[in-house]
């Protein structure tokens, strides 16, 4: 077991500060509740000063204070920050960008991903330390390397380039199939040599799609070659401790295929921080959660995220009072069973001295302190939720290789952006209280009511065939403009749009009419719609909504279509937030969804359930106190007292979390 009950903690590191400091961040970690800390994540240069030379005497003091006062350790391979020695010693290793310019060392993530000098010094520490501290008490995880890719997912150095060969060699086995795959015959880009080919870098026109996309699957396969080769080291020397990395589905960050990635982790963890220019950052929480859940099969770990401001957006607030609260227990809502920040006390020196911390630069003489402690103590409260799953019956289709290529160069439009767009119709299900799953297309459907599939440009012929194949055999399935446009080798489906779902959904499009920055057309009922149109013609469906104005006035803008035994839905266009919000209300009405409760506006509901409970998590994030209704039988468990008459009460600005008794299904 990882903890007891929820892990609570942060990133810890005690070499930032004199040894006197140690006791007293102990002390502090047993009042707010602290049980597990990563530990190490930087720290390479201490542990090896030299090549080959080790001192393990700080770690191991660490280590020991941790276990004495009773606090795990997710101990880190320190990967993610060679030190300057090694870089003297192998400039070779530093990446390159795709202009040809050469990186310097000095920050963290300067290495070429394909180096195989950073991948013989990587593993050698990882090693070391798995052998020295595969049995010590406090060590509970290994948490490797720390966010693959954040600042290196891509090097365009010959190295790189090299490695990039070998992976085309087996994933085409033959140049033949590469030209083909890659459609070379264009422009005069047949390879006749495999030493031909090099990394998409800066080039006087727009470079290859499927080359392009084929390298975004390479890096991402780079990086996770480099996660599984530390993760064998380290079972090695203690194949019974789980090991970990730290993922980022966030907003801004696209560059790893995480379906790939997660079945290679025994924890998966996620890091996550909200956007300052994100006016209800709360959704994002919410589809984060939703989407590393999913990732993960049930609970995962919240491996970091901020108490206050963060130091790299271009301008870094506070947050607001009762918002670190809430995120963090939004985010156990959505499956967490750990809640950890970046980063225990608050850096003096070093370029993230202005990130927030659980223990802050003003000491706890401090609203951050308090609300750590407060907290601590919530997650002691909720102990029970721990291994609780969901139970969605609404299931989004995602896919990092559908996202790469819908924001290649070169398309209709370069205002669809992946993440808004799936966004868009995520929100209007977290307005109405719907418990989400995120799928792979090509996974089991079989539990849903309802498949979306906002923004799937590329679809492979499985995933295609696996998505239609729901639909046919009784399930609803709605799709959004532009999608199943391309192939796995990102080349058009031809025949008509919306290529393989054309079929299926009963409708054939010959044109695409994208809409210019700002411009609106009318739709019948009164709303609007925004960003893409397309001549569609009927094959079989029936037209819900059509344009009112602009050059397809008359068109149909969203239809519905029975296709075997089922229904689908195609959203030609990209309806104004009330209008989609209908669209998808009626759709998932007709599907057979219901909302997890009916609460008032503002009051985001999330069910966890476990054998014989129901966790109601109820998140107020109005300005307005709310009354929720209950089951008879419920326990508030944060306020550690029973509810009285099936209804709670949920103050502005809080969160209320309900036990609801059920009872065990007899067994079979």
């Amino acid at each position: 077991m990882i903890a007891e009950g929820i892990a609570y903690g942060g990133d810890y590191n005690p070499e930032q500060w004199p040894e006197e400091v140690w006791a007293e961040d102990v002390r502090l970690m047993r009042e707010a509740g602290v049980n597990m800390v990563s530990v190490n994540i930087f720290a390479w240069a201490l542990l090896e000063p030299r090549e080959g030379e080790y001192d393990f005497t700080r770690l191991d003091k660490i280590l020991a204070l941790l276990h004495e006062n009773g606090i795990a350790a997710d101990l880190a391979t320190p990967t993610a920050a060679p030190p300057a020695w090694f870089f003297r010693k192998h400039p070779q290793a530093l990446p390159v960008d795709k202009d040809g310019r050469g990186l310097s060392y000095g920050s963290r993530q300067t290495f070429c991903p394909s180096s195989p000098e950073y991948r013989e010094a990587a593993l050698r520490i990882a090693r070391v330390l798995g052998e020295r501290y595969a049995d010590h008490p406090a060590v509970v995880m290994w948490h490797i390397h720390n966010e693959y890719g954040c600042h290196n997912a891509e090097c365009h150095c010959e190295v790189s380039a090299q490695s990039f060969r070998r992976w085309l060699r087996a994933r085409y086995g033959d140049l033949d199939a590469l030209n083909d795959a890659w459609g070379t015959t264009f422009w005069s880009q047949w390879y006749y040599d495999w030493d031909e080919i090099i990394p998409p870098r800066a080039t006087g026109a727009v470079p290859n799609p499927t080359h392009q996309l084929d390298w975004r699957r390479f890096c991402s396969d780079e990086l996770l070659s480099l996660y599984k080769a530390e993760r064998e080291v380290l079972r090695e020397a203690a194949p019974s401790v789980p090991a970990t990395t730290n993922f980022m589905v966030m907003y801004n960050f696209d560059a790893l295929d995480y379906w790939r990635w997660a079945p290679e982790l025994d924890v998966v963890s996620n890091d996550h921080y909200l956007m300052s220019e994100d006016p209800e950052s709360e959704i994002d929480i919410a589809l984060s959660g939703d989407l590393v859940r999913s990732l993960a099969g049930g609970p995962w770990l919240l491996m970091e995220h901020s108490t206050g401001a963060v130091n790299w957006q271009p301008v870094n607030r506070a947050k607001t009072a009762g918002e670190l609260r809430r995120n963090a227990l939004a985010h156990v809502a959505r499956g967490a069973d750990g809640i950890a920040y970046f980063q225990w006390r608050a850096a003096k020196a070093g370029a993230e001295q202005w990130h927030s911390a659980m223990l802050p630069h003003a000491g706890t003489d401090s609203q951050i302190w308090r609300d750590v402690v407060a907290l601590g103590a919530d997650l002691k409260a909720l102990a029970e939720v721990r291994g609780s799953t969901s139970a969605a019956k609404v299931a989004v289709a995602w896919d990092w290789n559908a996202r790469w290529a819908l924001e290649l160069p070169s398309q209709p439009s370069e205002l669809i952006r992946y993440l808004d767009v799936v966004r868009s119709w995520y929100e209007p299900l977290w307005r109405s209280g719907v418990a989400v799953d995120f799928v792979h297309p090509s996974a089991d459907l079989s539990a849903y009511r309802l498949v979306l599939a906002p923004a799937l440009y590329l679809v492979d012929d499985e995933s295609a065939a696996n998505l239609t194949g729901y639909a046919a055999r009784g399930g609803t399935l709605a799709v959004g403009f532009h999608s199943g446009a391309v192939d796995t080798n990102c080349h058009i489906r031809l025949g008509g749009y919306p290529g393989a779902f054309r079929e299926a959904l009963g409708v054939s499009t010959d044109e695409l009419f994208p809409l210019l920055p700002g411009e609106t057309v009318a739709l019948d009922g009164g709303g609007t719609a925004s960003l893409w149109t397309e001549r569609v013609r009927l094959a079989g469906a029936e037209a819900v909504t059509s344009y009112t104005s602009g050059p397809l006035t008359g068109i149909p803008a969203v239809t519905r279509h029975t296709y075997g035994e089922g229904t689908t839905w195609y959203l030609a266009t990209h309806p104004d937030p009330v209008t989609l919000a209908g669209v998808l209300d009626r759709i998932r009405a007709e599907a057979g969804v219901e909302p997890v409760r009916e609460t008032p506006q503002g009051v985001e509901a999330v069910l966890r359930r476990a054998a014989d409970a129901d966790y109601l998590f109820l998140i107020n994030h109005g300005e307005r106190d709310a009354d929720v209704v209950v089951a008879a039988d419920a326990t508030d468990l944060l306020a550690g007292r029973r509810v009285e008459g099936g209804k709670v009460a949920v103050p502005a600005g809080d969160v209320v979390v309900v036990r609801e008794s059920r009872t065990r299904a007899p067994q079979r």
